[in-house]
């Protein structure tokens, strides 16, 4: 599955928010600095989606705060 998501660093709290129109938003603890917004996102969706974190990788956007990921379900 792949999907699109807009990600917001440097937040309060981290949590991850689906819209109505099926977009979801992640705001990360972490500040965009040597992947650690990104590893943290893949830490987020792989609970939020029940499978472990090497199922889940960031497809493209890697310093862009639109990403697309792809997580393999089982």
């Amino acid at each position: 599955m792949k999907i699109q998501i807009k990600v917001k660093p440097n937040a309060r709290q981290s949590s991850i928010v689906e819209l109505e129109d099926g977009t979801l938003i992640a705001s990360l603890k972490s500040a965009p600095v040597d992947g650690k917004a990104n590893q943290e996102l893949i830490k987020l969706l792989a609970d939020r989606f029940n499978v472990p974190k090497s199922y889940v990788a960031i497809k493209s956007g890697l310093s862009s705060k639109i990403k697309l990921v792809e997580i393999e379900l089982e």
